[in-house]
């Protein structure tokens, strides 16, 4: 077989001395411009993973790098003079010229050939001349732009700017610099890469950059060279950072980190590898760690496959979902970067650990692994804000306006369309009496509707009736009467996602027959299938905001302690809101103070009609999840205006406006929106924010309340998995939680098996550290 390698880099380098060494008869060509002794960049950063795939697949390889590693297991956090530091982090960092070095070395040995300070022939030419052509080109791929037809990248530049530089201030462990300079907040990435040199890359927002740099900054360089006026600045503002030391530059410049992505790695016989086909920010250093894990993965997959379209299907069947997961966690990371200044109000303590988890991939149980002196120093410092006893953070007491709960666990509003009428049933009792036995400080009902009409299906709870009230009464007795949870009730009308179907016969689907007419802010229906809503009058308008406040009264009656105004998911209040579904052109209709007018009222009646000792909070969807609806900024003015009118506290999802939403699924997917709430309105105001969406344990629950980024976390499907969760997480975790007299016989786990999910707890270590071929590759087998 014929191989083109477009670009030698590492990606390129590796692929072409893995391919050689399974298949030395391969006549494989390595092109790169550049002459062999020029590299960009200073070190490359490595995982303990990736280095045993290394191992596996060329132990020559492997030895010539070890050779060369800085190694460090610490991570120190320096924020407003102080350092908090992590340990047991296992990771390593070689110079990158020397990697390149060597792997131009294996090449060498092998016969493969490569040829330096040479333009490679263009993609199309190169694709009919070879019989494989692997674009190792780099994130301005050309071959990618050539076939962009194929490909179907998307290219999202982000809004940091930032500069990689080095410096002979040999750094002990990887540092994180956070410099309050008088342009703003900035950010330094520190680690070394070798025993006389480390890395610097100084980033910060584009903001601060512009009233920093924007005015000296090199509008035009030539290839290789460097900033040099915005270098001499950086030595300036850095000066107490390396003491003395000097930076150094390697065409270093300004750039804005762009993400790349592609629909598919593959045209015919083109394939794409590393930074061409995929980046993933600097900041969880997966660079070129994922690209020699895809010259690994595809070097196995063309020796394992019988033929070129099985091997290029296989290597993009192997690699995506790695590159997809690495991807998600490095978006978490830029974007906490680019918002670095929303935590700079935090306790260095919490700040540290906020840092080190921004990923999601490093949690509070993953470091408590790691460094469990570290961890209890975390424990002890949260329990003395709150002059409490150590204990994990989400057994934390909360008090939201006046009601105190005893932990911050939340069963989330769970439709169950199992009501008669809109009287709830036994099954309400069972459902939410089971919760509530199960530890939670706070359960919450399913949306209650306000009136027959306001209801979603005809199996939808209602407090519009005395008997209603009766039985919901029945529910609040029991949970008080037996457990030390808090139960709380959501109010809401469906608005134009009403009169439709039980959720088991077709979610959102109309009714077959018995449908009665639905209303909205405008006469916009929810999809092809549904009605058309009628538009509401003013009058109306009136009507529907009397109807939540007598039952914001008769949920007063019925002992409810908390009270969530349902603003969220497409429903009445939420239809108001977006400007996909509100389009009027009176007051209620137009800019978002105009369209927050009438969930404002309904608010302040409902408010008005609920005990004041009482608190209320609100339901929101912080984006509808497509173009032209709600966006985070929105969001937080929406939240702000409800705290500005005495909100206690803002329950954050997303989504579920409209039927054509696209959203970006994910562990814990919505909870950026909770924290930039949270780090904003919440501590302005001094009000509960509540995560929600894809929590499913402990660890995450943990780990979002010790950073900051919410003060309760709301679950609903893990309470379906497990009604007893919070019992056995306390459990789990041997904290001491008190269990109800009649359960205490199973306070004491039985051996074996464990509660929280299939994932046995060491592997949270490596979590998020997927394997690739690099686990069955034998250079010479057959598998």
């Amino acid at each position: 077989m014929r191989i083109a390698v477009l670009g030698g880099g590492p990606a390129g380098l590796y692929f072409a001395t893995l391919a050689k060494q399974l298949h030395p008869e391969h006549e494989i060509t390595v092109w790169e411009r550049n002459a062999p002794d020029d590299t960009f960049g200073f070190g490359v950063v490595f995982s303990d993973e990736t280095l045993g795939g290394i191992e596996h697949a060329d132990p020559v390889i492997h030895a010539a790098m070890r050779r060369e590693f800085a190694r460090w297991d610490d991570i120190d956090v320096h924020f407003r003079g102080t350092v908090h530091t992590s340990g047991g982090h296992g990771f390593a960092a070689m110079s990158r010229k020397r990697l390149l070095g060597i792997l131009q070395e294996r090449c060498a040995e092998l016969g493969v050939d490569v040829r330096f300070r040479t333009e490679a022939p263009s993609a199309a030419e190169a694709s009919a001349e070879y019989d494989l052509v692997v674009a190792a080109d780099g994130v301005n791929s050309p071959t990618r732009a050539a076939f962009a037809g194929s490909f179907r990248p998307s290219l999202q530049t982000r809004r940091c700017k930032y500069i990689w530089l080095g410096t002979d201030l040999v750094f002990d462990a990887f540092k994180f610099y956070v410099l309050e300079t008088p342009h703003g907040i900035m950010q330094i990435h520190g680690y070394p890469y070798s025993d006389t040199a480390s890395t610097f890359i100084l980033e910060l927002h584009e903001d601060v950059w512009q009233r920093a740099f924007g005015e000296i900054a090199a509008t035009s360089l030539a290839p290789g060279e460097s900033d040099e006026k915005s270098i001499e600045v950086i030595r300036e503002l850095c000066a107490d950072v390396l003491g003395g030391h000097q930076v150094f530059a390697n065409n270093s410049k300004w750039t804005a980190f762009a993400t790349v992505r592609c629909a598919t790695w593959r045209h015919e016989n083109v394939v794409l590898l590393g930074d061409a086909a995929h980046t993933a920010h600097f900041s969880i250093g997966s660079g070129t760690k994922l690209a020699m894990e895809d010259a690994l993965a595809l070097a196995a997959c063309l020796h394992e496959q019988s033929d070129m379209d099985s091997a290029l299907a296989a290597y993009e069947a192997e690699r995506r979902p790695v590159v997809t997961s690495t991807q998600r966690a490095a978006q978490a990371s830029l974007e906490w970067f680019e918002n670095l200044g929303q935590y700079t109000h935090q306790d260095p303590a919490q700040f540290a650990f906020n840092i080190l988890t921004r990923s999601r991939r490093v949690t509070y149980d993953n470091l408590r692994l790691r460094d469990p002196e570290f961890a209890d120093e975390l424990d002890t410092w949260f329990a003395s804000t709150l002059d409490s006893e150590v204990r994990p953070p989400m057994f934390q007491p909360f008090r939201i306006g006046k009601l105190d709960l005893p932990n911050r666990v939340v069963v989330s509003p769970m439709d169950m369309y199992s009501s008669e009428d809109g009287v709830p049933t036994d099954f309400h009792l069972v459902h939410l009496g089971s919760k509530a036995l199960g530890g939670a400080g706070l359960v919450m009902t399913e949306m209650v509707c306000v009136s027959e009409t306001g209801r979603i299906t005809p199996g939808c709870g209602g407090l519009y009736t005395e008997k209603q009230e009766q039985a919901w009464r029945r529910v609040t007795d029991f949970v008080h009467g037996h457990t030390p949870a808090r139960i709380g009730v959501q109010l809401g009308h469906s608005g134009r996602k009403g009169s439709t179907k039980l959720m088991w016969d077709g979610i959102d689907q109309p009714l077959p027959e018995g449908n009665w007419e639905i209303c909205a802010p405008s006469a916009i229906p929810y999809s092809e299938a549904n009605q058309t809503p009628r538009e509401l009058t003013v009058t109306e308008l009136q009507e529907i905001r009397e109807q939540f406040a007598e039952s914001a009264r008769a949920a007063a009656r019925a002992g409810f302690d908390l009270l969530e105004l349902h603003c969220a998911h497409g429903y009445l209040l939420s239809s108001f809101l977006s400007p996909l579904t509100n389009r009027r052109t009176d007051e209620y209709g137009g800019s978002l103070e105009n369209r927050l007018r009438f969930p404002l009222e309904v608010f302040d009646a409902v408010r008005a009609a609920w005990p004041a000792e009482r608190p209320m909070t609100v339901r929101i969807s912080a984006t509808d999840w497509y173009d032209g609806g709600i966006d985070v900024d929105d969001a937080v003015e929406i939240a702000r205006a409800f705290a500005e009118h005495g909100a206690d506290g803002i329950d954050v999802s997303t989504g579920q406006v409209v039927s054509e939403e696209k959203p970006e699924y994910g562990r814990s997917y919505q909870t950026p929106y909770a924290d930039r709430i949270r780090n904003e309105i919440g501590r302005e105001y001094g009000i509960a924010v509540i995560a929600v969406g894809a929590i499913s344990s402990y660890d995450d629950v943990n780990s979002l309340i010790l950073a900051g980024r919410a003060d309760l976390c709301a679950l609903g499907r893990t309470h379906l998995y497990d009604p007893q969760w919070t019992l056995h997480a306390a459990a789990e975790q041997g904290y001491p939680m008190p269990w109800p007299k009649q359960f205490a016989a199973g306070s004491r786990k039985p051996q074996g098996g464990r509660t929280d999910g299939p994932k046995p707890r060491l592997e949270l270590l490596r979590s998020g550290e997927t394997g690739t071929a690099h686990a069955r590759w034998r250079p010479g087998s057959d598998r």
